[in-house]
This record gives C-alpha cells, sequence and structure tokens, in this order.
C-alpha cells in the first residue's frame, strides 16, 4: 500500500488537475453532484465516445494506476450509510482507493430504510451524482425510459473491465440487460452457498435422544415424531416458525413435500406463489394445485395434533428466539436460514450444541425436495453511470477494481496484506476443503470503525472466492468461529442434493415494462392477502378445506390471477428470448 500512496503522490505534484466525472477539480461539493458544468445528456456522451479511437488515451491500460495518466479525476457517488462504518470521506479504504486509482471520491448517501427516497429526490431535480454505488436503483424509469443512466454496452470490453468480464464467466451477463436489451449496470455478486440453501429445518438433538427417535425422513415420520413429542413434553412446540424472518416460515418447508414452494417474487415483491412448472415450461401459481391442497391438510394434522404453534403465522423471528431459549427448552423444530439468528453461540452454547439441521421430508411421492433458485447471488444494479460522468470509461477501470483478486477483500476486511487479510496462506484450507485462496485477519464487526466499508459498496464474492476463506481445519463447527464450517456442512449435506427434484422452479427477477407492472400492481397485492389469508385459515382449520377450496380458487380468478400469469408468461418469454 505504500508503494501505492508514493507513486500516486509523486504524480500528484508533478500534473495538474484534470477534470473527471464530476467536472473541473475543486469545484464538486458534497451537496453539489453537478460542480459547476452544465450536464452532460446521454445522447451527447454517446455521440462524444461511440467509434472515437483517442477516447481512451489519457486513461493507462486497465488494471495498472492510477487510472488517468496525466493527474486525477473527482467522481461523486451515491451509496449506502451504515452504522458501523463512522466516516466514508475519512475510511482507510477510501484513502487507499483514491491513492491507488487517482479518483478523488465525493459521496452522498442514504441509510438502509431511506436510501431509495432520497436517490430518487436527487434524481428528480437534477442534483445527482456521476454514479450510483451498491443500492439496485430503478434501471427501467431512470435508464431505459428517462436516460439519466446511460447504457454501458459499448464500454464493457477487455480494455475498460477486464476483471468485471472474467469473473461474469461463472454467471450470465444477460441477467443485467432491460427491457430494451441494454445494459445500464455492473452485476453485483454474493453467491453465498448457504444463502442459495437457506430453508432449513434445525431439530432439538437431546429431545429426540431422550424420546429414543431418530431424525424424520419423510412427511409420515414427521407427524409421528411430533406427536410422541406432544406426550413427551404436552406444553412444548414440536413446530416453530415466524411470518417475518430469514427463511422463518415453517409451513414453507412442510409444502415442499407436496410443491415446490417459491419465496416472495423477485420480479412484483410478492407472495403470489407464481413459479415455472419444470414438466410443463408453464409459469404457473402453485397456491391452486391439488399438491398444494394436499399439504394445506397436511398441516391441518399437525395443527389438530397440537404440533404447530399458533404463533407461527404471526409473530417476528424474534419472539420466536424467545420461546426457543426458554429454560425449559420448549421447541423440537424450529425453522431459520441460520441458527445462529435464533440461539447465540458465545452466551448460550449449550442450547445452541443441541440443534442439528435435519434433511427436507420425503412427500407423497417419496421425493424430499430443498428450495434453491438460478443464477443465486448475482443481480444488476450495483453500479451505474449517470449522464452527469464525463468519463465512463475511466469511471468503469475505477470499479473494476472491485472485481480484482484483492478488490473484494480490500473493501471488505481492508486495504493492508498482511495486517487485514494474506492471499494464499500456506497450509491453510477453505470451507471446500480446497487449499484456501485468502486468510481473513482483520474479522467483521458490527462495532463502530473506519477502516474499512464491509457492507457498503459492491460485493464481488462467487461461490469459490468465499468457500475459499480459510478455516481452521479442526474448528469445532459449535464454536462461534465455526458458523460459516455448520452452514457450508449442513448444506453441503442436507440441502444441496435435493435441490433439482422440485416440481418447479424459482422464478430469477424478470423484465416487465411500467404498463405491464401497472396493469398488476393492485392485482399482486389481492393476490398475496388471499393466498396467504386464506392458507392459514385453511392450516389452522378456520375454514374448511373440501368446503372451500372452491371458492378460494374462485376468489383469486376474481382477483386477476389470470392476468397476472399472463403477465409473467410475457416477461419471461421476453427474458430468456423465447
Amino acid at each position: 500500500m505504500k508503494k501505492f500512496i508514493a507513486l500516486t503522490l509523486c504524480l500528484v505534484m508533478a500534473a495538474g488537475l484534470l477534470g473527471g466525472c464530476g467536472g473541473d477539480s475543486g469545484d464538486s461539493t458534497k451537496g453539489d453532484a453537478s460542480g459547476s458544468q452544465e450536464s452532460t445528456t446521454q445522447s451527447e456522451s454517446s455521440e462524444d465516445n461511440a467509434g472515437d479511437e483517442e477516447s481512451s488515451s489519457h486513461l493507462n491500460p486497465a488494471g495498472t494506476y492510477p487510472i488517468i495518466k496525466d493527474g486525477t479525476m473527482e467522481m461523486s457517488v451515491y451509496t449506502l450509510s451504515m452504522p458501523n462504518v463512522t466516516d466514508l470521506e475519512t475510511n482507510d479504504f477510501t484513502r487507499y482507493l483514491e491513492e491507488l486509482t487517482g479518483v478523488k471520491l465525493t459521496f452522498y448517501t442514504g441509510g438502509s430504510n431511506d436510501w431509495e427516497e432520497k436517490l430518487n429526490l436527487l434524481l428528480q431535480t437534477n442534483d445527482y451524482p456521476d454514479v450510483i454505488l451498491g443500492v439496485s436503483p430503478n434501471i427501467e424509469r431512470y435508464g431505459v425510459e428517462e436516460g439519466i443512466f446511460i447504457p454501458l454496452d459499448e464500454y464493457l470490453t477487455e480494455e475498460n473491465v477486464p476483471n468485471y468480464l472474467k469473473v461474469m464467466e461463472e454467471f450470465d451477463l444477460n441477467v443485467t440487460r432491460e427491457i430494451d436489451g441494454k445494459i445500464y449496470s455492473i452485476a453485483g455478486i454474493n453467491d453465498c452457498y448457504h444463502c442459495a440453501h437457506a430453508r432449513k429445518l434445525w431439530v432439538n438433538t437431546e429431545h429426540l435422544d431422550a424420546m429414543g427417535v431418530k431424525a424424520p425422513t419423510t412427511i409420515e415420520e414427521f407427524y409421528e415424531v411430533c406427536k410422541k413429542f406432544m406426550e413427551y413434553k404436552p406444553d412444548g412446540i414440536a413446530v416453530a416458525g415466524a411470518s417475518r424472518g430469514w427463511y422463518t416460515r415453517v409451513q414453507d418447508l412442510l409444502i415442499d413435500p407436496f410443491v415446490f414452494k417459491p419465496i416472495r417474487s423477485q420480479t412484483f415483491i410478492s407472495r403470489d406463489d407464481v413459479a415455472l412448472n419444470k414438466a410443463t415450461g408453464e409459469i404457473e401459481c402453485v397456491a391452486v394445485t391439488d399438491e398444494y391442497k394436499e399439504a394445506m391438510k397436511y398441516i391441518k394434522s399437525l395443527y389438530d395434533l397440537g404440533a404447530i404453534y399458533d404463533g407461527n403465522f404471526t409473530q417476528e423471528s424474534g419472539q420466536m428466539k424467545t420461546l426457543i431459549n426458554q429454560a425449559d427448552e420448549p421447541v423440537l423444530f424450529f425453522a431459520d436460514g441460520t441458527i445462529s439468528d435464533v440461539i447465540d453461540s458465545a452466551s448460550n452454547n449449550e442450547l445452541y450444541r443441541k440443534y442439528a439441521p435435519i434433511a427436507p421430508l420425503e412427500g407423497p411421492n417419496g421425493v424430499a425436495t430443498a428450495w434453491t433458485m438460478p443464477n443465486f447471488g448475482v443481480g444488476s444494479g450495483a453500479f451505474v453511470i449517470t449522464d452527469k460522468c464525463k468519463d465512463p470509461e475511466a469511471a468503469l477501470r475505477w470499479i473494476d477494481f472491485f472485481f480484482s483478486e484483492i478488490g473484494d477483500l480490500c473493501s471488505q476486511f481492508g486495504p493492508e496484506e498482511g495486517v487485514d487479510w494474506v492471499l494464499n496462506p500456506e497450509g491453510k484450507i477453505g470451507l471446500n476443503e480446497k487449499p484456501a485462496l485468502y486468510e481473513v485477519l482483520n474479522i467483521y464487526s458490527a462495532e463502530p470503525q473506519n477502516h474499512d466499508w464491509q457492507d457498503i459498496g459492491i460485493r464481488v464474492a462467487t461461490s469459490s472466492h468465499r468457500l475459499g476463506q480459510a478455516v481452521d481445519a479442526d474448528v469445532d463447527p459449535y464454536s462461534p468461529e465455526g458458523l460459516e464450517k455448520l452452514l457450508y456442512d449442513a448444506s453441503e449435506e442436507f440441502y444441496a442434493p435435493y435441490t433439482d427434484n422440485g416440481s418447479h422452479i424459482q422464478l430469477n427477477g424478470l423484465l416487465v415494462t411500467d404498463e405491464e407492472r401497472s396493469s398488476v400492481a393492485t392485482i399482486v397485492v389481492e393476490i398475496e392477502k388471499i393466498i396467504e389469508e386464506t392458507s392459514v385459515a385453511f392450516m389452522t382449520g378456520a375454514k374448511d378445506i373440501d368446503a372451500e377450496w372452491d371458492n378460494y380458487i374462485d376468489s383469486l380468478e376474481k382477483a386477476g390471477l389470470s392476468k397476472l400469469l399472463e403477465v409473467y408468461t410475457i416477461a419471461y418469454n421476453r427474458t430468456y428470448g423465447k
């Protein structure tokens, strides 16, 4: 790092400042993204750069730094603020990045709850920055329709983003294309292995041993174990879950043995239960299938047994956590993406060690299904360039650093090799039991600090990168340090083998027009309400399944289910070129 600092300081002293993305050097101030110059429109930018062989003559070759041959440039950035990063302007990684690349940064920020509102206000008042980083803005509106975000297709070359193109070979670059077929953004990548298998069920093994039974593997065995538990601990809760939390909906795990249960729609952010039928290739709502009806009956039988806790359908994960951590250990099974969300591995390690994951249950057809989704961990919108930016090529070469071998390590853990992280640590193995790619020395902390960006900005973490982190070969999976190992092993052994068994496939976000989105805006709200409320009524017996099923189907049709499926089908065919 010292070499980079010294080199950049010499260059700065020897050369004048070069105006960059945000206008003339020194004119940009916080709260005034436009600087002192007039903004450049999308069409002007395209005309200035298209086919201009000299357009990048002022830049050093990609991957060499600083980015600008003579001097520096300024760039204003909109991104998230987080409680555990005290000041982005003075952050150690920010300073390292500025000294390395020669790009001086000015930040505009919004919090996790208000970033979208703040960004939209900036974009609507023409007071917006050069680039937007790590917040997934509305590209359809501000890129495709209004032209504020510029298309990047012509700039996505080996000369500008070699690291990015290499990383994206593992994925489908087309996931970043918008409805007009153009690419307006750089993708963010966080291919978390255990997150792709996050629908997990945990069981108290001490209770199983006390009852003299093994972990169930079928829906019939699950029923019998629950029945025995209610006899063993009459005041206990056989199956706990929560309506809000990270994969805490236990009913989804119990529907999967009958029919694949999608998570919330990635297209309309709605629990409309729409998925792709693997057998027919049709877009369907699984909540109207005969298999779903049978799942409702099965869960109702568990409810009648007293095994299903009423609060599962209304409580938040924090309330479930309180139940599970009671002194008398009243809960046998619970649903959660990670056990650490529910039981603290340090303060309550004795209880923590009693819970283990179990594999998905086999359904009536003898098949066990684990939830996952295609192209997991990659999505568009992580970095966009606005028409304020005078030098899109330089901006892309700046973001390309994050896709280098050390880019993500520097931003996440700090810029100092040997202090924050080490590459290829000798004798170390990764989570995947292969030679480790790196070892983290500056461990992530939720406490306020100003050394690195942590969860701010862009993540570039492929599966091989995440699984390449060094772990102690003898780490105790149930120690606080062993969480990643515990979740990896659980995913690898209990869930990954069953992800191809589902009847349907979870849909990624699809390309829809504003008109299409508006046409179903009311429909998706009503569909979710009917499915969620009626399903709970079926599972608890508030409504008779056989007597009310036809009325339930009819209410979905009247709410516009056919219209919704039609829009999904059009969007699916558009997205995948069918």
